[in-house]
Parts: C-alpha cells; sequence; structure tokens
C-alpha cells in the first residue's frame, strides 16, 4: 500500500516568510460557466513539501525541468532523528541505510500552518557521508536543509556538490522508520527553481 509523505496545500498552510504564499480558488463556477468548474491556483516554488533544484541558490544550476527523473523512484531508507539540533556522520553512521534515496524524520508531529523559528541541519561531513554511500536523494520534514536565517546555504551547496537532490517539508508524522519504495516528482516546470511534488512511499516486502 502506497502512503502520501506530501503535506497538503491548504489555503493556511505556511509559507517561508516573504514568499508568495498559496491560494486556490474558483475563478469560474459551473453555475457561470454552465458545465464546469475552473480553478486557479498562486503559490511560491518552494511551498509544502518540495523539491529545490540546483539553479534556486546558484545561476549555473540545473533547473527543475532538468532534473533525472529516474533518481527520484527508487528503494529508500527513513530514519528518525528527533532532538537533534545538529545532525552529524556519527549519528548516520549508526543507522543501516539502503538505496539511493534517504529521509530523515526529525518530528512527532507536523504543524504545516506553523513556519518554525529553528530546524536541525546537517554537517557537511553528513552530507559528504551520504553521499560515499551511494545516496542521490535527501528529504527532510522541515522547510529547509539550512539554519532559517542562513544567507549562505551552505548546505543547499553542498549537497549540489555532492550531486544529491534535496525535498523539503516531508510529512512523516505518520510513518516509522525502515525502508520504503519512493516516488516524489516535481512538475516539468521549465525553467523553475524548484516545485512542488507529490511523495509517496509503500513499505518493502509488503
Amino acid at each position: 500500500m502506497w502512503i502520501d509523505i506530501t503535506q497538503p496545500l491548504t489555503n493556511d498552510i505556511a509559507n517561508w516568510p516573504g514568499d508568495e504564499p498559496f491560494r486556490f480558488e474558483l475563478s469560474a463556477t459551473k453555475e457561470e460557466t454552465g458545465s464546469v468548474n475552473i480553478g486557479c491556483i498562486s503559490t511560491s516554488t518552494h511551498i509544502g513539501t518540495h523539491m529545490d533544484a540546483p539553479f534556486h541558490f546558484d545561476n549555473d544550476g540545473i533547473k527543475i525541468h532538468e532534473v533525472d527523473v529516474n533518481r527520484l523512484i527508487g528503494e529508500a531508507t527513513l530514519v528518525e532523528v528527533i532532538g537533534e539540533a545538529l545532525i552529524t556522520r556519527e549519528i548516520l553512521e549508526g543507522f543501516d541505510i539502503k538505496g539511493t534515496i534517504i529521509m530523515i524524520k526529525t518530528k512527532s508531529q507536523a504543524h504545516a500552518d506553523v513556519f518554525p523559528d529553528t530546524v536541525p541541519v546537517l554537517t557537511e561531513e553528513a552530507i559528504a557521508y551520504l553521499s560515499s554511500i551511494g545516496i542521490k536523494v535527501f528529504g527532510i520534514d522541515v522547510p529547509s536543509v539550512d539554519d532559517i536565517d542562513s544567507k549562505t546555504l551552505d548546505n543547499h551547496h553542498a549537497f549540489n556538490r555532492y550531486d544529491i537532490i534535496n525535498i523539503e517539508n516531508l510529512l512523516l508524522e505518520d510513518v516509522t522508520q525502515g525502508y520504503y519504495y519512493f516516488i516524489g516528482l516535481p512538475l516539468n516546470i521549465v525553467g523553475a527553481d524548484g516545485s512542488p511534488i507529490r511523495a509517496t512511499i509503500a513499505k518493502k516486502g509488503e
């Protein structure tokens, strides 16, 4: 059975301060058109569960339509690292990580309508370690892989140097540590710096 680990996009979902908030509304109703309802959305590309393209933080980086979708479907490991402000290589070495995708659960409850003041982050040594064991996609349940107030975005750049795509704001509160199949695909928006994604997992062996 596939499990949806995507934050629902609602009009009260928290957006990055200063970004375009998510808004859905009917621009035309069935009563108005005589045949159909027509919806309209406006949003930042980094709303809810989303994927960053390297172009987000590097003018020479690839854009979202250039991300290889093959790396976004595969075997994944979900680990729980709750209560740690800094996720180190030593912490990650304590897990038996399999597959090319890793997801880190850092909290027991998601509050999608509240933007956090702080988030846990990885050390660069931890990112290098993930690369050394073949990780190509990294997912976490907070809105950034860097400190909220970071302007240099060191971890974004580090993930890119180690050829790892990062996914943020996964909804992991109802899933447990283990091994999964993962699918998480962005919209094919030509030239975009990122995109909301629909992320799903299925427990291996079920």
